[in-house]
């Protein structure tokens, strides 16, 4: 399966240049777009070729709230090439001093409690960007040991793979991406974390399980459709960690969870973003 990588320019201040690349990342998202890596000039964004519409790039909201802001540049990258191209350009990526995320190709380092090796393929979720990255540091202070978790959008399966390494009794990763199931086999297999069960499919494949906790770094659309089905699978006092979401957006999320008996807890931020801990309590 081919990619496309599509380079967008951001005609603006660079001290304006992050906070309007971050809303731009947040609309490819919602497009399909997995995959992304800053550049000087703006951002690089990743999505199956099959799955691109350049015409909804000309939609797009932001580009109506910064006009004549924008060049947009595509190109066709077939799936051979990702390990030279991310070869050049993947570094490492560090959660404080408790987490070290690299590829193959990096040198080992014993200076952290855990590291994951991440074979980056089309970026899956390799802790570069910001709602991975505080999935990551919210993750680190969970009680896994025992406990039952779920990944929903797992990508890669880096936040399975820590779960693992921090002592979770079983983990189901759970994508609808092709691509992402078979980076997250790979990855499972090379981190040695044989307790992740890996799964195609969406929300509705895991409906009727229960789990203690549950991960959820996807985007907001498809956070909000799938609430209750998070409300259905947690078990009582078990915890949601959720991602994805733009700071603007989490009233929307807490008063929908509202509903389903999930209360809002604590949230981090990093570049706009956050991650949200939820708690689930008896509706009485």
């Amino acid at each position: 399966m081919n990619t496309i990588e599509l380079h967008c320019i951001i005609h603006a201040d660079k001290s304006d240049r992050q906070n309007i690349a971050d809303i731009l990342l947040a609309q490819l998202s919602e497009l399909g777009f997995h995959g992304f890596q800053d550049t000087p000039q703006g951002l690089k964004a990743y999505i199956p070729q099959e799955n691109f519409d350049f015409e909804e790039i000309r939609n797009l909201p932001i580009l109506h709230i910064y006009p004549k802001t924008f060049e947009f540049h595509h190109q066709i990258i077939e799936e051979k090439n990702w390990n030279e191209i991310w070869e050049k350009s993947f570094n490492p990526v560090q959660v404080g001093n408790e987490i070290l995320i690299r590829a193959p190709f990096h040198h080992e380092k014993k200076d952290f409690r855990y590291e994951i090796i991440i074979e980056p393929k089309m970026a899956f979720g390799t802790g570069h960007h910001s709602t991975t990255w505080l999935m990551l540091k919210s993750l680190l202070e969970s009680n896994l040991p025992g406990k039952k978790v779920l990944d929903m959008g797992c990508g890669s399966g880096i936040l399975s793979i820590l779960a693992s390494k921090m002592g979770a009794k079983e983990i189901w990763a759970v994508d609808t991406n092709e691509w992402a199931y078979h980076n997250a086999h790979e990855n499972v297999k090379t981190n040695h974390t044989h307790n992740i069960k890996i799964i195609r499919g969406s929300a509705r494949d895991v409906d009727s399980y229960k789990f203690d906790l549950i991960l959820a770094n996807i985007n907001l659309t498809v956070l909000l459709e799938d609430l209750p089905v998070y409300a259905n699978c947690l078990v009582e006092n078990g915890e949601l960690l959720l991602s994805g979401i733009y700071q603007g957006d989490m009233k929307k999320i807490i008063e929908k969870s509202n509903k389903y008996g999930l209360y809002y807890v604590k949230h981090e931020e990093r570049n706009l973003w956050v991650a949200m801990k939820m708690k689930k309590v008896a509706l009485s």
